[in-house]
């Protein structure tokens, strides 16, 4: 029996994690997130609330459920509000790996750790596990930063990185690009979309596996977790109004420039994923697939 303890459960991965182990025998699961469980269904798993910026709180928590597997998931990651609220940003991107990774090591956890392509500066990309970090955001800095809290730990520890998660969720509080682009272009609404930033989208069921599987493996290093498709988001945007039917031409091409957003964003991300694929068995879904997946769930929902 594997105890597994999942921060940030009310997230887009933390949900997904918590549907796919909570009916599992051999996992006894504990879903952990600030304020109270958004889930619909929360048969099946402990729901115990936790603030990841508090520590003493964290400590609690982790030293009752003493875990043997942490999956944390949970971070700020709004890369604009990170670069206008560096403290905050501080807090939930760097202070709380290290609460979770002291407590992690005084109860003997394996570590898994979600990390983010913004740790690179997008000239060389696609990545592989090895490119060298050079951050141009506060959020990009603060996620290496946490990494490397993780890495110079004691901890046995996997460090997951990822690209530009979709999905759909309960209680859906915040969109992402496939809901954006859908929502827009089917009310006739023209929209700009940056055709100088390239990036592998990430189905959350895809990212969800990959978790799992550094757990089930008990795999211990960097791996690159994404989607296979690398697109520039344009064409992403392109393929979701493809997927719908949609009117293309309400998709204006802007550069990165003329948005005026206050984190500077790399332009050339996505992954090399042939070590999870090799080591973890991580295959995952084209984008076009993610969609139908994502698809299938809304039709499921509206029912």
């Amino acid at each position: 029996m594997k105890k597994i303890l999942v921060t940030g459960s009310n997230g887009l991965l933390g949900q997904k994690l918590v549907y796919k182990l909570k009916d599992r025998a051999d996992v006894e699961l504990i879903a952990t997130a600030r304020g109270e469980n958004r889930l619909l269904d929360q048969s099946g798993y402990q729901f115990l609330s936790m603030d990841i910026c508090n520590k003493q709180n964290v400590d609690e928590v982790i030293d009752q459920v003493k875990p043997d597997y942490i999956i944390h998931t949970a971070a700020m990651t709004h890369v604009d509000d990170c670069e206008l609220d560096h403290d905050a940003c501080d807090k939930a991107n760097v202070d709380a790996v290290q609460y979770i990774v002291d407590a992690a090591e005084r109860n003997n956890s394996h570590l898994v750790h979600i990390s983010t392509d913004f740790i690179f500066n997008g000239e060389e990309g696609p990545y592989d596990e090895e490119g060298i970090a050079d951050p141009l955001s506060y959020y990009g800095n603060a996620k290496w930063k946490g990494e490397q809290i993780v890495q110079n730990s004691k901890l046995r520890w996997a460090i997951l990185r990822t690209v530009l998660v979709y999905g759909i969720v309960d209680n859906m509080s915040r969109s992402n690009i496939v809901l954006w682009a859908k929502g827009a272009l089917e009310k006739g609404n023209p929209i700009n979309v940056v055709d100088d930033q390239f990036r592998s989208p990430t189905l959350a069921e895809d990212l969800a596996d990959g978790c799992i599987l550094a757990v089930d493996k008990n795999a211990t290093g960097i791996y690159n977790i994404s989607g296979k498709d690398q697109y520039s988001i344009i064409d992403l945007v392109r393929t979701v109004a493809d997927y719908y039917g949609l009117d293309k031409s309400l998709i204006n091409p802007v550069s990165s420039e003329t948005l005026n957003q206050p984190a500077k964003r790399p332009p050339i991300t996505g992954f090399i994923l042939d070590k999870a694929r090799r080591e973890l068995g991580y295959d995952p879904h084209s984008f076009t697939e993610g969609i139908a997946i994502m698809e299938k769930q809304m039709e499921a929902m509206k029912n």
